[in-house]
């Protein structure tokens, strides 16, 4: 059952409740008043119940039914649901639900939530309204409850406290990468040094709006590749080809191919395939046993050869790969640069 209200609905519900619960008071059960009070329950959407003195059932509504999970006896004590649970999941008795507590006190109870369980083993949340039905004397007649199902508000909270968690979650990796990325970009000069820094942190910009559209489950790896690419295949399309099946990475790893790929992608466009006209680049990824190898091929730039010293931006990657306690190898063939990653623990 649908929780068709807010809490202006349930205010005004209330208040027909109320009138309607002293006409039938005034006319102590019998005659048309009666007859006008249970059809005006028997139209309301919300599920509501009267029961006598004692706590047994003498009337519900339709409504009843759907939030129960099943018809109701005439008779029942106290609740037309099967079973109980407090909000902590423990079970509630019967003899301590909302209405007992109502019928036992004679007075309202509100502000109260709890879990009806359905026979078939479904469960919701629910605010019940015991509200207790005197005659003109003042003396306890019985009671009438209305049950409002606030499934669908509990789950969105519980969803609005998974998603704070999940952002401050991701906000401190977030920063631990910076902080990785600023220890390990080195330079000769402020302006190279800033240029590498900000390139870096663009990528990792890139990733954070993937995982934006994905509502943080995730970013697919081809994405994340194409993203980075995406200024040299617009370039020239037939310089950049890209192959692997759809794959989603978690935060951390997602983070590590986008900021490798950044770095072979800015040393290529300087000194490798993607400075000629003719060079290519292939990228290309397969999984095996939890493990994730993505390759890189360069051809048709200038002649390479292995550098003398190692680069920034080889020092980069290496750090962010040994985060993930993956591997990196390379090779320095003279048609281009060839470059294996393989990371572990690739679930996402």
């Amino acid at each position: 059952m649908l929780n068709l209200f807010d809490d202006s609905d349930e205010a005004e519900i209330e208040k027909i409740l109320a009138h309607h619960a002293a006409i039938s008071a005034a006319s102590n059960g019998t005659g048309s008043h009666e007859k006008q009070f249970r059809d005006v329950l028997q139209a309301l959407p919300a599920a509501i119940y009267t029961t006598d003195a004692d706590g047994r059932i003498t009337f519900f509504n339709e409504a009843c039914v759907d939030f129960a999970g099943h018809a109701p006896k005439i008779g029942d004590m106290w609740c037309v649901s099967w079973k109980l649970f407090r909000p902590d999941g423990t079970p509630l008795p019967q003899e301590d639900s909302p209405m007992a507590i109502a019928l036992r006190e004679n007075r309202p109870v509100r502000n109260m939530e709890a879990i009806a369980e359905r026979p078939d083993g479904s469960r919701i949340c629910f605010m019940p309204y015991p509200t207790p039905l005197r005659d003109p004397a003042g003396r306890l007649i019985g009671a009438v409850n209305m049950l409002i199902d606030i499934t669908m508000r509990k789950q969105a909270e519980e969803r609005m406290m998974r998603l704070a968690w999940e952002v401050d979650h991701r906000a401190n990796n977030l920063l631990a990468v910076i902080q990785a990325i600023l220890r390990l970009t080195t330079a000769d000069t402020a302006e190279e040094f800033q240029a590498a820094f900000q390139g870096r942190l663009g990528a990792l910009a890139n990733v954070q709006r993937l995982f934006s559209v994905s509502r943080w489950t995730g970013a697919n790896i081809r994405a994340i590749i194409e993203q980075e690419l995406k200024p040299y295949a617009e370039r020239d399309s037939k310089q950049v080809a890209i192959s692997g099946r759809d794959l989603r990475l978690t935060a951390a790893l997602a983070q590590a191919v986008a900021v490798s790929v950044h770095e072979l992608a800015t040393n290529a466009a300087k000194y490798g395939s993607l400075s000629s006209p003719s060079g290519r680049i292939e990228v290309s990824w397969r999984t095996d046993n939890a493990r994730l190898a993505l390759h890189w091929k360069e051809t048709g730039g200038p002649r390479v050869a292995e550098p003398a010293r190692t680069g920034f931006g080889v020092g980069a990657v290496d750090g962010v790969v040994r985060t993930l306690s993956g591997t990196i190898t390379r090779q320095w063939k003279p048609e281009g640069l060839i470059c294996d990653f393989c990371f572990p623990d690739i679930a996402a």
